[in-house]
């Protein structure tokens, strides 16, 4: 699917290549345990749904996603820290859980640490539930750290379903 999400000053487009060095920025600036910047370009070559936001022009954040066998998982999804808590990650997730419903999937599966307080609260926000823990999931500072495995079921799924802009 390639529809672009406009609103008066925020794009959610297609990533590209061109894209990799202003994501890495906030891959960066966001995390303590960074992807690396081939990570992302393996995702890419392989097809994920690969998303990037903008605002005025800047890149603002970023989503990594992969669809298959009825199920979306969401394995990267970021905004800038200075760009956070205006609303910009929910209308990111919103623009993936379209694009997984329109794709065929009837679940949406993420993980998510457990320290990560703002991101849980989203997540729970847009209908996810707990359905599992993976221990020593996540690198961290003094060791690993558990993940959250969360889920949402979606409704009805295929290209005849809503598409992005209709979550």
């Amino acid at each position: 699917m390639s529809a672009v999400l406009e609103t008066p000053s925020v794009r959610v487009r297609p990533m590209t290549e061109a894209d990799l060095a202003g994501v890495m920025e906030i891959e960066r600036a966001a995390y303590e345990f960074p992807w690396t910047e081939g990570i992302f370009r393996d995702c890419l070559r392989v097809g994920y749904c690969c998303w990037v936001m903008e605002e005025g022009g800047e890149l603002r954040g970023y989503g990594v996603m992969s669809v298959g066998a009825g199920e979306a998982h969401i394995l990267n999804l970021c905004i800038a820290p200075e760009a956070q808590r205006r609303g910009l990650g929910r209308r990111l997730l919103r623009h993936l859980i379209g694009l997984a419903r329109y794709h065929g999937a009837r679940t949406v599966m993420l993980e998510v640490r457990m320290s990560n307080s703002r991101a849980l609260r989203l997540y729970r926000g847009m209908g996810f539930r707990e359905i599992g823990l993976r221990r020593d999931y996540y690198p961290a500072a003094q060791g690993r750290e558990d993940a959250l495995v969360l889920a949402r079921p979606l409704g009805r799924a295929g290209p005849g379903a809503a598409g992005p802009r209709d979550v």
